[in-house]
């Protein structure tokens, strides 16, 4: 399986009919999926998608990956095709549009959610953006882009087939195999089949579940579970779930109608999509069934039941408030049966385990966990994989949508249902993968990376801001206030020290004041006259890092403040 990435001059003829597929985001990694497919002097790019941050980003809102080249090189692109609704495939469409004008096209519920994200951001869809339906052809340049039905867990998700003059591109987009899916819409077997018998020169499938054997339950085992759960549940149930899980709600709504229960939604984002689901027909709520938040108190508590955010335990989500007593229009009460309808994304699982914990604190019974039934996975397991691979049966192959050894497991499935070893390519985001009609190959490697949403701030949160909040975040900070005079360089006022994270000053007396007598000396030290700020600033932020070591062996960052008097 090749691996190794070599800086060549790979665009020196983008003319040339060679097929190249080049990942920005989303490979090696789960979140921020944006991958382009460049044939000729057309480019296709494949889904704009987001992640969220890891626990040493403290402070950042949102991560998107790095445009730089794509905008470098926006005049080739024909389009942007989105294979589904999900945050880590259009959340970063806002970010791209603000920056470059170019037709976006995805199924019905998908640019729906697209709409939504671009009204909170002012914006517009431009011109030539449409829906399209499963089936649907979208010429794209010289080549064509069919969207295919897949099922995941959210509805209208579709992979694509795109047909180029270098050859056939299939990609899966998220997928699983769900022979009973909630809405009726089975996978389209029979696009995929045509496409392998036609012969498919690339194929670019999902990896996150390669690791796991056998095949997915279907969504529908959820609404059994959520079924047994409402149906012996004597005082409230409170549901939470993906905001874009619209099968999970349909569920639920239809289980809590038929036990006689009045439905509210509680959190923004939720109320976002359900609304939405609504308006397309996604969504139904029986005569009568849905009532704002405000009605749930005065309704008795078996006739009552919430659909609500967090169940991903994130900090200021309606159930993460509510768990600790601090939503402003719900409260948990003892009785309540709290359905957590979602397994933690990796890196949220502490987030999860405080608020659950929380919420039993209140006297809630939680319903949580894959072994309770209330949630299964979106994405296909190894069976699916390989039925996937049959049906296409690829010439070459390259699994996405993974982190490093998911890709590597699911090289390890193509090679066993007959895929070439030589034919199967693991790579990372910015790696040049080039394809003929006789070899595969890697041929460079272009800028990528992260960008960091900070509040309004877009990209200027780089590594040092993050280095130095996670100092300050460990340590604290020690500020040292110094007045010298501009001619003589002497010590006119100070030192002062103040102490923010680091120690309480009133109680660390002995140190404050060893650390004030270390500045004079340092100054003094410097010779009289001495009137170089920077050099000063320098000496005493040396003088106190070693002194706060030696005396408490924690390292806060220094910040001396010069004034000139």
């Amino acid at each position: 399986m090749g691996t190794e990435a070599q800086e060549v001059g790979f665009l020196d003829n983008p003319g040339q009919q060679k097929l190249r597929f080049i990942p920005l985001g989303g490979v090696g990694e789960i979140g921020k999926n944006l991958s382009l497919i460049w044939v000729g002097d057309d480019i296709m790019v494949v889904d704009c998608g987001l992640a969220f941050p890891d626990d040493d980003m403290p402070g950042v809102d949102l991560v998107l990956p790095d445009m730089a080249f794509l905008l470098e090189h926006r005049d080739h692109v024909r389009g942007v095709f989105l294979t589904h609704g999900h945050e880590d495939h259009v959340g970063a469409i806002p970010y791209l549009l603000r920056e470059m004008s170019v037709p976006v096209y995805g199924t019905r519920l998908t640019m729906g959610i697209v709409d939504l994200k671009l009204q909170e951001h002012k914006l517009t869809l431009p011109k030539g953006s449409r829906e399209v339906t499963p089936g649907e052809k979208v010429p794209a340049g010289r080549s064509t882009v069919e969207f295919f039905r897949v099922n995941h867990s959210i509805p209208d998700a579709t992979g694509l087939i795109i047909r180029t003059p270098a050859g056939t591109v299939v990609h899966t987009g998220d997928f699983k195999i769900d022979h009973t899916p909630v809405d009726g819409h089975v996978a389209s077997f029979d696009r995929l089949a045509q496409a392998g018998d036609e012969g498919v020169r690339l194929l670019l499938a999902d990896s996150t579940n390669a690791e796991r054997s056998g095949f997915t339950p279907s969504e529908r085992t959820v609404g059994d579970a959520l079924e047994r759960v409402i149906a012996n549940a004597a005082g409230r149930v409170l549901v939470a779930s993906f905001a874009s899980h619209v099968h999970r709600i349909a569920q639920t709504v239809e289980i809590a109608a038929r036990h006689g229960r009045r439905v509210a939604v509680v959190g923004r984002s939720m109320e976002n999509v359900v609304a939405k689901a609504q308006e397309l027909g996604y969504l139904t709520f029986p005569p009568g069934v849905k009532m704002e938040v405000e009605e749930v108190q005065r309704m008795p508590a078996d006739r009552v039941c919430i659909l609500t955010t967090g169940s991903q335990g994130e900090p200021m989500s309606a159930l993460s408030r509510m768990a600790l007593a601090d939503h402003r229009k719900v409260e948990i009460l003892p009785g309540d049966t709290v359905v957590v309808a979602a397994s933690p994304i990796p890196g949220n699982d502490k987030l999860v385990a405080r608020m659950i914990d929380g919420l039993f604190r209140r006297g809630a019974h939680v319903v949580y966990g894959i072994p309770m039934g209330v949630h299964v996975s979106g994405h296909g397991a190894q069976e699916e994989l390989k039925l996937m691979l049959n049906l296409v049966r690829p010439q070459f192959f390259i699994p996405v949508h993974g982190e490093y050894r998911h890709l590597v497991h699911h090289g390890e499935l193509a090679q066993a249902t007959g895929v070439p070893s030589d034919h199967i390519f693991i790579g990372e985001n910015g790696t040049v993968f080039e394809f003929t009609s006789e070899q595969g190959r890697v041929v460079g490697q272009v800028p990528w990376g992260k960008v960091l949403v900070d509040g309004m701030g877009i990209g200027d949160v780089g590594h040092i801001v993050l280095r130095d909040r996670r100092q300050l975040s460990q340590d604290g900070v020690l500020i040292v206030v110094l007045g010298i005079d501009s001619q003589s360089g002497e010590l006119v006022s100070g030192p002062d020290v103040v102490s923010r994270g680091f120690v309480y000053v009133r109680e660390s007396e002995a140190l404050m004041e060893e650390a004030r007598q270390r500045v004079r000396t340092v100054v003094e030290g410097l010779g009289e006259g001495y009137t170089e700020w920077a050099t000063i600033k320098t000496a005493v932020r040396d003088a106190m890092a070693k002194l706060m070591f030696e005396r408490t062996r924690r390292r806060p960052m220094v910040l001396p403040i010069v004034m000139e008097v």
